[in-house]
């Protein structure tokens, strides 16, 4: 069996690389997804949404290089094209959204696949036998299911 630098079988860590791909290229569209939301809510819960939304986008922002420097210490290669993301992402895309409940609800369905991914790659991680990577996704898993109750307890 041949090892990384960090001791991990390289053909999973190889595996590891792919996967955390792909949930870069969906913490993209998310991101991107919440920019949109952010520039173009309107209604009675503007001030409220503006302001969590940004919080959500720049939360996202740190979880990406978080995600792209995990790939880069596993040895891999970060995508970093609108191209590839697009490509990869199941996240759906989110387009001239402004009602206050239709974007709360692609955070809620957006937070619910990448779980998915998450959890996915949690098992991955686990059977490699790596804890960066365990440790990580444990807590993006934690914060974004709270994140969901909350925007559920919003939606009533």
């Amino acid at each position: 069996m041949n090892k990384t630098i960090l001791g991990l079988d390289q053909t999973e860590t190889e595996n590891l690389v792919d996967n955390l791909n792909g949930l870069l290229s969906n913490f993209q569209i998310y991101y991107q997804n919440l920019r949109g939301l952010h520039w173009n809510i309107k209604g009675k819960n503007f001030f409220e949404l503006h302001v969590k939304f940004e919080e959500f986008y720049t939360d996202s922002q740190v979880k990406i290089d978080d995600i792209a420097e995990r790939i880069l210490t596993l040895q891999g290669k970060p995508l970093h094209t609108f191209t590839d993301y697009i490509s990869k992402a199941t996240v759906p895309v989110g387009k001239n959204i402004s009602n206050d409940v239709e974007g709360v609800q692609l955070v809620v369905t957006s937070l619910a696949e990448l779980l998915k991914i998450e959890r996915d790659i949690l098992e991955i991680s686990d059977a490699a036998n790596d804890e960066g990577t365990n440790s990580m996704m444990s807590d993006f898993i934690a914060e974004q299911e709270k994140t969901i109750w909350m925007m559920n307890a919003w939606l009533g």
